[in-house]
């Protein structure tokens, strides 16, 4: 959306890439809240901006990219559980009823707030829904740079 030329280095998981940036390895991170905030919070990283739609409240002070000048910019992690295709929609009721009570319960989703998500919960439906916006989003995009799977 800025036009700015970067490169991807692939990292296995948040730790090394963490460490690859503490080390001056590379110049930047993006990553989520739970594992940068305390480096944040004790100096050792400047927060440029939260890549979701709204601040984030593990870092309440860090503006968001599209507050820094960068309009619509909505870049954000989800989890979603998925079953196989075939699967017995009983099952899958029975799955969903279980996941939404689990995220209904306040202690769950005080744990899941503190480390920085946004509890959703839903319908099946819903998530493929959702699903099919993030690839109707992001399509364009690895159309533009030419990206391919290996």
């Amino acid at each position: 959306m800025t036009g700015a030329n970067m490169l991807h280095v692939p990292y296995r998981g948040g730790g090394p890439a963490l460490t690859a940036v503490l080390s001056g390895e590379i110049d930047a991170l993006v990553g989520v809240p739970v594992v940068l905030g305390p480096q944040i919070k004790a100096g050792k990283l400047r927060a440029i901006g939260i890549t979701t739609p709204k601040r984030t409240n593990v870092l309440p002070g860090v503006p968001t990219i599209a507050e820094s000048g960068v309009p619509n910019f909505d870049v954000s992690s989800w989890n979603g559980v998925l079953v196989p295709t075939g699967t017995p929609p009983e099952v899958i009721a029975r799955l969903n009823a279980a996941f939404n009570k689990t995220l209904a319960d306040p202690q769950v989703r005080a744990q899941l707030a503190e480390a920085g998500y946004e509890v959703v919960g839903g319908t099946p439906e819903k998530l493929s829904r959702f699903i099919a916006s993030e690839l109707a989003k992001w399509r364009p995009v690895v159309k533009k740079v030419n990206l391919h799977v290996e």
